[in-house]
């Protein structure tokens, strides 16, 4: 995957399909998404309003629709999303929160 390349598509299309956007809708819509997530993952979760594979497909969907509006956001900002998910996956990978946690309950009971 060609995280780069599938930027540049997106401004493109969004460019295309969206020309006087501005960075909070985005905003919204990757926020608008990760409700949906939630939702398809509580319904999946009571065993209502569909089965679980429709559950996962929309969860999936909710995923992938998250994605495309950071990365519009990204253009819009001009900012590298590939940078962004490198940079803070590197930051995030050198922690390690069982023993970061480990020490914070040691030093609180002192």
């Amino acid at each position: 995957m060609d995280l780069q390349k599938i930027q540049a598509e997106q401004k493109v299309w969004s460019e295309k399909n969206f020309s006087n956007k501005k960075p909070y809708q985005p905003i919204l819509g990757a926020s608008e998404e990760v409700g949906e997530l939630a939702h398809a993952y509580l319904k999946m979760e009571q065993g209502i309003r569909g089965t679980r594979e429709e559950h996962v497909a929309a969860m999936k969907d909710a995923v992938g629709d998250c994605v495309i509006f950071l990365m519009d956001l990204c253009n819009q900002m001009d900012w590298s999303f590939e940078e962004i998910v490198d940079g803070t996956w590197n930051h995030v990978k050198q922690r390690d929160w069982k023993k970061d946690s480990l020490q914070d309950t040691v030093l609180k009971s002192r």
